[in-house]
């Protein structure tokens, strides 16, 4: 199978994502800039954090123009799997691939620490592995994750399993307290009701090398690495 990960201009999780792609998950990793206009063969696409296009205007908002990402419109409309990290998130938000909107923290402040989330279901390919009572210790580091969307797209959400994961505590506990950046319902990240393109604020890349003494985001890459597995079998079939 073959990974594609985007590089804008600003991005800075970039290798991050292709090292534990290629070294801990042992995928075939291509790199894609943002001027590509082909996927070349990606099996799924990741767009990985930072600060494209430095962040002007809103974050994302310049990089949803970028060539490749009319490419990526088009795959994810043919049901390829799309990730979003982070920046990632935001720009695929501004693409109108995912409901809602990431604004800035409600502190007006850039934040940098382990947080935990738990998901919110099984129904997706990206949570299809995970257990919904066990959280996982994730970075983050945004200043513009606060997650919105209107209530009438939220209970839509909430009705097709959309919502991923939720900020919580330790114990998985959601509250207002550990809300980091005052995102809707504590809502930690989405997908798009095909449930093939995911966003999320959290750096699972960050949480996968046993070398990093943090493993947590290690089972999201294997449930989206298991997905794309079994499309290509469903579709070879």
């Amino acid at each position: 199978m073959r990974f594609g990960v985007v590089i804008f201009p600003g991005s800075n999780c970039d290798h991050d994502v292709i090292y534990v792609l290629n070294e801990v998950m042992e995928q075939d990793v291509v790199e894609l800039w943002h001027k590509d206009t082909d996927l070349k063969k990606s099996d799924a696409v990741i767009l990985p954090g930072g600060f494209s296009y430095g962040d002007y205007l809103r974050a994302g908002a310049i990089a949803r123009y970028s060539p490749i990402m009319e490419k990526i419109i088009e795959f994810a409309k043919r049901g390829g799997f799309v990730l979003g990290i982070c920046n990632g998130f935001q720009i695929l938000c501004e693409a109108g691939l995912l409901p809602g909107a990431l604004l800035h923290n409600n502190h007006q402040k850039f934040v940098c620490k382990n947080i935990c989330i738990v998901p919110d279901n099984n129904a997706t390919p990206l949570t299809s592995m995970l257990d919904k009572n066990k959280p996982l210790k994730i970075p983050i580091a945004h200043k513009e994750g606060r997650y919105y969307a209107p209530n009438d797209d939220l209970m839509t959400m909430r009705q097709n399993h959309q919502i991923l994961f939720r900020y919580c505590d330790k114990n998985g506990e959601i509250s207002e307290a550990v809300n980091p950046n005052g995102s809707v319902e504590n809502i930690a990240g989405v997908c798009n009701a095909g449930k093939n393109v995911f966003g999320m604020m959290p750096h699972p890349e960050r949480a996968a090398d046993d070398e990093l003494g943090n493993t947590d985001g290690r089972i999201i890459f294997e449930s989206l690495i298991r997905a794309v597995k079994d499309k290509r079998i469903s579709t070879s079939n």
